[in-house]
């Protein structure tokens, strides 16, 4: 009865003792067989000669045999790798690679409990004890620790936990105000630790995401996880076959997220960031593309054999295996030596982006051609095309007939020596496409509209020509498309185009004045040789001269408008911007500053103020308009045209001045160059006192008389 009694302990029943669920299955119990939610061990019934009191301590005692053969079960199942011998794929379904390190604990466990059984029975055996107290009191630890072992497992097997849940349950299972269960569930988190460490490892050493169940908190987006081998192949094929062209770009931007349901809870949001961030680092650092490695390779001995050192690697190593080798998860200790790691490959991100791959460089040159710091060059394109853009564009030649005028800028103002020139190129959409407006979007503006009187041009069409849709592309090479994104370069590309146009119309205005200057100064001349009465000449002058006001109105919006977006704007921020490359040795500071950079510019260019750039957009077009007609003017339908594009200018004009001076804008730190560019505007008070006439009164506007010939 005493060994059968011990036997029950260790999970095997017999005559005394049975298992009622093995009775009702007339089989034994295979081993994929779900775990019991009830103890199925109970003292035989035929078993007459045990008092009630004896029945009832022995019942007790069994319930630990029946935990223990449960937990065991479980451990078995979750550590099961036959498959491997077989050389069968492993089944996806209920594998777990934190199960099968919970179930290592769980055998250390079982072994402790095995080993007090044994130590037990050979004590009973030397000495005639009282056998019911000796097994009480030998494991009366035991009653406080299988049976929430056995509930935990439990849990784990009905509602399928694993990874990042699993360590979860675990943490906080911790929490309990039994030292000897906190010990064992303490020691259980540390074995599902190991696990998380190893990924960790591979994950920020080496850039390999080792997680063939998905079970870590970094996880890979669908269709992308071809590019990766096997999980069984070993490391250094896997390094071997990685991609590096197009395969790494995509990784660092879409490769890999953070998924929250395996993110254990005591780990911060932005150190798991830290931690994507420094994989997607070192996994870039690790994979060069071949074109980058063959140029590279001149400036080794300048710039070092690798770009991440193996010392540095291997310093990163040495931090994960201190806090593997803890035998407490400590968090602070695990931020720190997350944030360090993260430093390190951050720091040399930013070797490989602003030193060896000149970001500056290109910086530069996006500044000059996509923000139009080259002025004559621009100055000379639009100068060349200007009767091209006079016409219509052609549906099927329009970008061949631009680069005609664009190759002859380049002939006469871009140096053999620009080395960034070759990666700029002109493009225009094909006719029929929508054109958007210069307004861009940005999520959550700070300034809606909400004033209707102020969004009344809703009805204006916002492209001013065919010709709007004149972009540029900038080819980027490995590993500058980390930084140049093409939501970066589309941001650039909208600026461009507004800019564009602004000193497009500048032009139109200069070169409409010289044109009507040119017309005068021939007429009076034909006149003088004809020596006809002066009268007629002085009378036409006469007709002009409002016009002529009206154009330098134009001129002079136009003028401080686009002095304010190159240089308060452009130059102040580029500024910043220097300074910040200059201090920062951080890549994801830089991309910030970046983006800190190109938002300033559509900030205080107003491009993300619906009502401001509607308006900047119809005084463009107004002003276009006015310059064609004003050097064709022979009727007095163009007359009568003149008068209402006149009219219209005026009430933009003076809604945009109200708009810019409200406390909204001028006010607030959005602009802060703003109050400059409106004491140029209103330098003589005209803006504010015709601005105040609009907005009480309607006045009609100087007419314009018609050309008498």
């Amino acid at each position: 009865m005493l060994h059968e009694l011990l036997l029950s302990l260790l999970g095997y029943t017999g005559d005394l003792v049975v298992d009622e669920r093995e009775h009702q299955l007339s089989v034994g119990l295979s081993p994929e067989a779900s775990i019991s939610d009830q103890c199925t061990f109970k003292l035989a019934s035929d078993v007459s000669f045990i008092e009630p009191s004896e029945r009832h301590i022995i019942e007790k005692t069994i319930r630990l045999g029946f935990y223990y053969r449960e937990l065991d079960r479980f451990a078995t199942k979750s550590r099961n790798l036959s498959w491997i011998r077989f050389g069968n794929e492993s089944p996806m379904k209920n594998q777990s690679v934190y199960r099968r390190a919970i179930a290592n604990g769980l055998v250390e466990v079982l072994s402790v409990y095995r080993s007090a059984v044994l130590h037990m029975e050979q004590k009973l055996l030397s000495d005639p004890l009282p056998i019911l107290a000796t097994v009480t009191q030998s494991l009366n630890k035991f009653f406080v620790l299988l049976p929430p072992l056995y509930e935990l497992i439990l849990e784990i097997e009905r509602d399928g936990i694993s990874g990042g849940k699993l360590l979860n349950l675990l943490h906080k299972r911790c929490h309990c105000g039994v030292p000897e269960l906190q010990t064992c569930i303490q020691r259980l988190l540390w074995h599902g630790h190991q696990v998380m460490y190893n990924q960790l490892a591979s994950w920020m050493v080496y850039g390999i995401l080792h997680d063939q169940y998905g079970e870590f908190f970094i996880c890979e987006q669908e269709g992308n996880s071809a590019r990766d081998s096997s999980s069984n192949t070993n490391m250094a094929e896997r390094l071997a076959r990685m991609s590096v062209n197009d395969g790494s770009l995509s990784d660092w931007h879409l490769g890999f997220h953070i998924s929250l349901d395996m993110l254990p809870e005591y780990i911060p949001m932005h150190i798991a960031e830290s931690i994507l961030f420094a994989g997607k680092a070192i996994r870039v650092l690790r994979n060069p593309s071949s074109a980058f490695r063959s140029v590279d390779a001149r400036h080794k001995k300048l710039m070092g054999d690798e770009l991440l050192p193996q010392s540095e690697a291997d310093k990163i190593e040495s931090m994960l295996i201190n806090l593997k080798e803890s035998s407490e998860f400590h968090k602070r200790s695990f931020e720190g030596a997350v944030d360090s790691i993260r430093a390190i490959a951050a720091s040399h991100l930013w070797q490989l982006v602003v030193v060896r791959a000149d970001l500056n460089g290109h910086l530069k040159a996006i500044k000059d051609y996509f923000l139009l710091a080259k002025g004559d060059f621009f100055q000379t394109f639009l100068e060349e095309s200007r009767k091209l853009m006079r016409l219509p564009p052609r549906q099927s030649t329009a970008e061949a007939d631009l680069m005609v005028p664009f190759r002859l800028a380049v002939t006469k103002t871009i140096s053999d020596e620009d080395k960034y020139f070759s990666r700029v190129t002109l493009r225009m959409p094909a006719i029929g496409t929508n054109i958007k407006s210069s307004k861009v979007d940005v999520s959550k503006p700070k300034y809606a509209d909400t004033d209707s009187s102020l969004s009344s041009d809703t009805s204006l069409e916002t492209s001013l020509d065919g010709w709007d849709g004149i972009s540029l592309e900038y080819s980027v090479d490995w590993p500058l498309q980390l930084f140049f994104t093409q939501e970066v370069l589309s941001r650039y590309c909208r600026i461009f185009q507004y800019l564009l146009r602004l000193k497009r119309t500048q032009m139109e205005l200069e070169k409409s004045w010289e044109s009507v200057m040119q017309q005068d100064h021939s007429i009076f001349s034909k006149r003088h040789i004809e020596r006809v009465n002066g009268s007629t000449s002085q009378q036409r002058r006469q007709c002009f001269r409002p016009m002529w006001r009206v154009r330098e109105h134009m001129a002079f919006l136009i003028r401080n408008l686009q002095f304010y977006i190159q240089v308060d704007v452009i130059e102040s921020q580029w500024n910043v911007l220097q300074t910040h490359i200059e201090e920062s040795r951080d890549f994801a500071e830089l991309v910030e500053f970046h983006q800190e950079y190109l938002s300033a510019l559509i900030s205080q260019s107003f491009l993300d103020i619906g009502s401001v750039s509607r308006i900047l957009d119809g005084i463009m077009k107004l002003c276009l308009q006015f310059c064609w007609k004003m050097e064709n003017q022979e009727t007095d339908a163009s007359t009568n045209e003149l008068e209402r594009i006149t009219e219209e200018f005026n009430k933009k004009s003076n809604s945009l001045y109200t708009i810019l001076r409200s406390s909204r804008l001028a006010g607030s730190q959005r602009a802060p160059f703003l109050r400059r560019f409106l004491l140029r505007l209103n330098f003589n008070s005209y803006f504010e006192q015709t601005a105040q006439g609009v907005m009480n009164v309607i006045r009609p506007s100087p007419a314009i008389p018609p050309l008498q010939r």
